[in-house]
């Protein structure tokens, strides 16, 4: 399952030195709804390997300041604690896995 990731626990989940896949949604965003099960699919394929979460926009605001967040659903993926990739929109379950293994 995808961890919900907030401004409280960010700093503490990427100091595992993991790569990160993280979802920024709303539950409003239809879009957003049609990406989760992608989300939850790498969370449970990936385990161990990569922290892959949600951000739930509404609630976070310092997370999206500080990413940039503009539009949902925006995936980024972080790799030493550096954004390495970043995908806007929705996408093709495919894209986010290929994404994800390109961080491993």
């Amino acid at each position: 399952m995808a961890l919900q990731i907030t401004d409280q626990n960010f700093e503490e989940l990427a100091a595992q030195g993991k790569p990160m896949v993280v979802d920024f949604w709303a539950t409003w965003c239809g879009p957003c709804k049609k990406i989760a099960p992608y989300i939850e699919e790498l969370a449970s394929n990936y385990e161990g390997q990569a922290i892959v979460g949600k951000v739930d926009i509404e609630e976070n605001d310092d997370l999206v300041e500080k990413f940039g967040i503009r539009n949902i659903p925006t995936v980024i993926y972080i790799k030493n604690g550096e954004v390495v990739d970043k995908n806007v929109g929705a996408a093709a379950k495919a894209v986010y896995e290929d994404k994800l293994k390109a961080i491993l």
